[in-house]
Protein backbone atom coordinates (compact mmCIF):
# COMPACT_ATOMS: atom_id res chain seq x y z
CA UNK A 1 0.00 0.00 0.00
CA UNK A 2 1.46 3.29 -0.83
CA UNK A 3 1.85 6.03 1.50
CA UNK A 4 -0.97 7.83 0.30
CA UNK A 5 -3.10 4.85 0.03
CA UNK A 6 -2.64 4.28 3.76
CA UNK A 7 -2.84 7.76 5.20
CA UNK A 8 -6.44 7.66 3.03
CA UNK A 9 -7.21 4.77 4.76
CA UNK A 10 -6.82 5.96 7.97
CA UNK A 11 -8.54 8.86 7.94
CA UNK A 12 -11.73 6.97 6.55
CA UNK A 13 -11.02 3.96 9.56
CA UNK A 14 -10.67 7.05 12.15
CA UNK A 15 -14.27 8.30 11.01
CA UNK A 16 -12.55 11.71 10.45
CA UNK A 17 -15.26 14.15 8.81
CA UNK A 18 -14.26 15.36 5.71
CA UNK A 19 -14.21 19.04 5.96
CA UNK A 20 -15.16 21.77 3.27
CA UNK A 21 -12.75 24.29 2.32
CA UNK A 22 -15.43 26.01 0.28
CA UNK A 23 -18.80 25.69 -1.26
CA UNK A 24 -16.12 23.28 -4.36
CA UNK A 25 -13.09 22.14 -2.30
CA UNK A 26 -12.85 19.40 0.29
CA UNK A 27 -10.03 17.94 2.05
CA UNK A 28 -10.48 13.92 1.77
CA UNK A 29 -6.89 13.59 4.07
CA UNK A 30 -5.03 16.14 5.33
CA UNK A 31 -2.60 17.39 3.19
CA UNK A 32 -4.93 16.43 -0.05
CA UNK A 33 -7.75 19.26 -1.00
CA UNK A 34 -9.91 18.23 -3.96
CA UNK A 35 -12.31 19.84 -6.50
CA UNK A 36 -13.53 21.48 -9.47
CA UNK A 37 -11.49 24.47 -11.48
CA UNK A 38 -10.11 27.00 -9.25
CA UNK A 39 -10.66 30.68 -10.00
CA UNK A 40 -7.45 32.98 -9.59
CA UNK A 41 -8.87 33.74 -6.14
CA UNK A 42 -9.63 30.32 -4.98
CA UNK A 43 -5.51 29.74 -5.63
CA UNK A 44 -4.52 32.63 -3.95
CA UNK A 45 -6.60 31.21 -1.08
CA UNK A 46 -5.53 28.03 -1.33
CA UNK A 47 -2.07 29.54 -1.22
CA UNK A 48 -2.77 30.93 2.01
CA UNK A 49 -4.15 28.01 3.65
CA UNK A 50 -0.49 26.23 2.42
CA UNK A 51 -1.11 24.98 -0.70
CA UNK A 52 2.10 24.38 -2.68
CA UNK A 53 1.28 22.03 -5.70
CA UNK A 54 -1.50 22.04 -7.65
CA UNK A 55 -2.51 19.03 -9.90
CA UNK A 56 -4.63 19.67 -12.48
CA UNK A 57 -6.08 16.79 -14.57
CA UNK A 58 -7.67 19.26 -17.13
CA UNK A 59 -6.55 18.59 -20.66
CA UNK A 60 -4.55 20.66 -22.58
CA UNK A 61 -7.80 21.24 -24.58
CA UNK A 62 -10.34 22.25 -21.55
CA UNK A 63 -10.71 26.23 -21.20
CA UNK A 64 -9.88 27.23 -17.83
CA UNK A 65 -10.31 31.47 -18.55
CA UNK A 66 -6.94 32.05 -18.18
CA UNK A 67 -3.59 30.75 -18.22
CA UNK A 68 -3.69 28.48 -14.89
CA UNK A 69 -0.47 27.45 -14.56
CA UNK A 70 1.48 30.84 -14.97
CA UNK A 71 -1.04 32.00 -12.01
CA UNK A 72 -0.19 28.61 -10.08
CA UNK A 73 4.02 29.92 -10.67
CA UNK A 74 2.93 33.33 -9.90
CA UNK A 75 1.61 32.25 -6.75
CA UNK A 76 5.24 30.39 -5.60
CA UNK A 77 3.36 26.97 -6.16
CA UNK A 78 4.32 24.16 -8.35
CA UNK A 79 1.82 23.58 -11.23
CA UNK A 80 1.76 19.40 -12.83
CA UNK A 81 -0.62 18.60 -15.50
CA UNK A 82 -1.93 14.97 -15.63
CA UNK A 83 -4.37 15.13 -18.50
CA UNK A 84 -7.30 12.51 -18.10
CA UNK A 85 -9.38 13.57 -21.49
CA UNK A 86 -12.49 11.85 -20.14
CA UNK A 87 -13.70 8.08 -19.14
CA UNK A 88 -11.44 6.39 -21.26
CA UNK A 89 -8.43 7.53 -19.13
CA UNK A 90 -9.99 6.46 -15.70
CA UNK A 91 -8.10 3.23 -15.57
CA UNK A 92 -6.06 1.63 -12.76
CA UNK A 93 -2.24 3.03 -14.88
CA UNK A 94 -3.89 6.71 -14.84
CA UNK A 95 -4.89 6.09 -10.89
CA UNK A 96 -1.05 4.64 -10.11
CA UNK A 97 0.55 7.68 -11.77
CA UNK A 98 -1.48 10.00 -9.63
CA UNK A 99 -0.82 8.23 -6.27
CA UNK A 100 2.70 8.14 -7.71
CA UNK A 101 2.36 11.91 -7.66
CA UNK A 102 0.86 12.62 -5.20
CA UNK A 103 3.31 10.28 -2.69
CA UNK A 104 6.16 12.26 -4.40
CA UNK A 105 4.74 15.64 -3.12
CA UNK A 106 6.07 17.65 -0.18
CA UNK A 107 3.62 19.71 1.53
CA UNK A 108 -0.41 20.44 0.88
CA UNK A 109 -1.65 19.53 -2.68
CA UNK A 110 -4.79 20.70 -4.88
CA UNK A 111 -5.93 18.03 -7.01
CA UNK A 112 -8.50 19.20 -8.91
CA UNK A 113 -10.29 18.62 -12.76
CA UNK A 114 -13.35 20.62 -13.78
CA UNK A 115 -16.02 19.49 -11.39
CA UNK A 116 -14.16 16.78 -9.07
CA UNK A 117 -15.73 14.10 -10.87
CA UNK A 118 -11.93 12.45 -12.12
CA UNK A 119 -10.35 13.14 -9.50
CA UNK A 120 -12.87 11.17 -7.14
CA UNK A 121 -12.42 8.59 -10.21
CA UNK A 122 -8.69 7.99 -10.09
CA UNK A 123 -8.49 8.29 -5.99
CA UNK A 124 -11.20 5.52 -5.37
CA UNK A 125 -9.34 3.56 -8.26
CA UNK A 126 -5.67 4.50 -6.40
CA UNK A 127 -6.90 3.31 -2.79
CA UNK A 128 -8.38 0.27 -4.23
CA UNK A 129 -5.29 -0.48 -6.18
CA UNK A 130 -3.66 -0.01 -2.39
CA UNK A 131 -5.57 -2.37 -0.88
CA UNK A 132 -8.65 -0.21 0.62
CA UNK A 133 -12.10 -2.05 0.34
CA UNK A 134 -13.59 -1.15 -2.63
CA UNK A 135 -16.52 0.22 -0.33
CA UNK A 136 -14.21 2.75 1.51
CA UNK A 137 -12.36 3.69 -1.56
CA UNK A 138 -15.65 4.32 -3.08
CA UNK A 139 -16.54 6.41 -0.03
CA UNK A 140 -13.14 8.42 -0.42
CA UNK A 141 -14.26 8.92 -4.48
CA UNK A 142 -17.63 9.95 -3.47
CA UNK A 143 -16.38 12.47 -0.99
CA UNK A 144 -13.85 14.09 -3.25
CA UNK A 145 -16.37 14.53 -6.33
CA UNK A 146 -17.34 11.49 -7.96
CA UNK A 147 -20.58 11.11 -9.25
CA UNK A 148 -21.13 10.00 -13.09
CA UNK A 149 -18.35 8.41 -13.54
CA UNK A 150 -19.14 5.81 -10.68
CA UNK A 151 -20.15 3.24 -13.42
CA UNK A 152 -17.24 3.75 -14.78
CA UNK A 153 -15.48 3.04 -11.55
CA UNK A 154 -17.28 0.09 -10.72
CA UNK A 155 -16.29 -1.89 -14.10
CA UNK A 156 -13.00 -1.25 -13.42
CA UNK A 157 -12.87 -2.21 -9.60
CA UNK A 158 -15.15 -5.71 -11.21
CA UNK A 159 -11.77 -6.65 -13.31
CA UNK A 160 -10.03 -9.08 -12.07
CA UNK A 161 -6.48 -7.92 -11.08
CA UNK A 162 -3.64 -8.57 -13.68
Amino acid sequence: MTRFALCLFATLLCGTSLPTLAAEFTQPRPGLHTGGQPSPEDLARLRALGIRTVIDLRGPHEERGYDQAAEVRRLGMDYIALPIAGKDDVTPVNAKALYALLDAQDGDVLLHCASGNRVGALLTLGAAAGGVPHEDALELGRAAGLKSLEPVVMEQLAKPER
